[in-house]
């Protein structure tokens, strides 16, 4: 067997390809399977499966990781700092679960070298972290969900999100945060961001107008409640805009959101406790419409909703005569404030037309068209003095003639003579209709004066008014009177009468 492997190592026969000898194979497989060993080495203390890895009692991230990591569960260990390049070698890093550790710093670099463009969910919730420094996360700009809940965080750098533009949900809750920089996550750099996760925190005082510059899709998504607010107007009403809208986090939360009053040792739940806001204005906080009317003489305030802001952003309008419009304003007939909302002081009838709000600051620049209409005092008081008074009017034109119908009809005599009347005659050709029929009482303009067949008597004082309707039409037929029922028995025809007067008038017949 040496022999052969060793002619077949030397070429000895260079004529004819010699074939291999099972030694040579028998090599060939160990080098191939030493070489997958290393490759999927398992660190001590740790799980691996073809793509998971998953680690306990370790007080740090293990050097050497398998490269076919997919899913990294570190979860409930020892970890207290994330060094330089930790996660190196993992190309195919998607999950990475550091939950329940002591972690309370961030090296810079610490995702780097690491698929920081497929790692989508990052977990470092239930951990000590105090600061979200603007470094933590520059490795990382395909992250999508980002775990930071249950630390002791108690601020976030203005720019620690900055790199995470694909970003989806960030839950910060049960931290120590006084405030959060909103101004870092508007649309043009998150516009992927749908949750932001702010409640049991301790935040005193929102910044308003920040907030409701966010898109409307991080507003649905931002929840607020168990902070220690303070109770004032503007608060409340940004509160009740979310609940009119039905935002998620209100509808979900409604019996969490709460405020500490002003002056008082007390927390009130505001959304079920609202006496506290009684005299609040509620339309300081108000979504800007498309189409917006107002009346002659009275004043209007349009705003400029955006989604840029910061000190470098710029508004102007452009008013319908093509005139632009910058704070102050002009003319005194409109006003411009710093915040871009426009004013126009006494509405007129040349004030109405499309008005185009213009924002830019260094890089962008969004616009937005509000469509004005002015009312005219007079036409709109004088139409609904008409319609009013036309309504009235039929209103009192009926009644009039209902009561002429019930109580103006002529008065029956009980001494006239029984005879047939030329109706009943030609009623009675081919048929016997009573005087009680149904097609009678329609016909007729006054009850029937004879008894509904033998020893039957009508009442006097009973008005089948509403009886008219049997003759309409029921599922698309002309409905056919109890007289019209021809081969049909007279005991037949009188029980027929009785349960259609019964059915459709509306003051019931009593019949002896």
């Amino acid at each position: 067997m040496l022999v052969g492997l060793a002619s077949f190592l030397e070429g000895a026969e260079p004529a004819a390809a010699p074939a291999p000898s099972p030694w040579s194979v028998v090599v060939l497989m160990f080098h191939l399977q030493l070489g997958s060993v290393w490759a999927s080495a398992c660190p001590s203390g740790c799980l691996c499966t073809s793509d998971l890895l998953s680690c306990t009692d370790l007080d740090q991230v293990p050097v050497m990781l398998p490269v076919s990591t997919v899913t990294l569960d570190l979860n409930h260990n020892h970890i207290v700092r994330l060094e330089e390049e930790s996660f190196k070698g993992l190309p195919r890093l998607e999950i990475l679960r550091l939950a329940y550790n002591q972690v309370t710093t961030i090296q810079s670099g610490a995702f780097r070298k690491s698929s920081g463009s497929l790692l989508r969910h990052l977990d470092l919730s239930s951990n000590q972290l105090t600061v979200l420094e603007q470094h933590y996360f520059q490795d990382l700009p395909g992250l999508q969900e980002l775990l930071l809940f249950n630390n002791r965080i108690v601020r976030v750098e203005n720019g620690a999100l900055n790199d995470l533009r694909n970003l989806h949900k960030v839950y910060l809750s049960h931290n120590l945060l006084t405030d959060f920089p909103f101004v870092s996550i508007q649309k043009h750099s998150h516009p992927h961001l749908s949750m932001l996760d702010l409640s049991s925190n301790r935040l005193p005082k929102l910044p308003l107008e920040e907030i409701s510059n966010l898109p409307q899709s991080v507003q649905k998504g931002l929840y607020l409640h168990n902070n220690s607010l303070v109770c004032d107007c503007s608060m409340y009403s940004m509160f009740r805009f979310w609940e009119q809208k039905d935002f998620a986090s209100v509808r979900f939360f409604r019996k969490e959101h709460g405020c500490q009053v002003y002056k008082m040792q007390r927390r009130i739940r505001f959304f079920l406790y609202n006496r506290f806001f009684e005299k609040c204005n509620l339309s300081g906080l108000k979504e800007q419409e498309s189409n917006v009317s107002v009346r002659a003489g009275a004043p209007l305030l349009l705003h400029c909703i955006t989604s840029l802001s910061g000190t470098t952003t710029t508004f102007f309008w452009l008013a319908p005569n093509s005139e632009y419009v910058v704070p102050p304003g002009n003319n005194g007939s409109l006003k411009m404030f710093p915040n871009g909302s426009l004013e126009i002081v006494a509405a007129r009838e040349e004030d109405s037309g499309i008005y185009l709000c213009m924002a830019q600051d260094q890089d962008r620049n969004e616009t937005r068209e509000v469509n004005v209409s002015v009312l005219q005092h007079e036409g709109e008081a004088h139409e609904h003095f008409n319609t009013g008074f036309t309504t009235l009017l039929g209103c009192v034109v009926s009644l009039l003639l209902v009561l002429m119908y019930l109580y103006l009809t002529p008065c029956r005599c009980p001494a006239c003579p029984k005879h047939r009347t030329p109706t009943t005659a030609a009623l009675g050709r081919g048929m016997a209709a009573g005087p009680g029929s149904a097609q009678s009482s329609i016909l007729t303009p006054t009850p029937p004066t004879t008894t509904e067949g033998p020893g039957r008597k009508v009442s006097t004082n009973k008005h089948v008014v509403f009886l008219e309707p049997i003759r309409e039409q029921q599922n698309g037929r002309l409905r056919v009177g109890p007289g019209l029922l021809l081969g049909a028995e007279p005991q037949q025809r009188a029980g027929e009468t009785d349960s259609y007067v019964s059915v459709f008038s509306d003051t019931p017949i009593m019949l002896p």
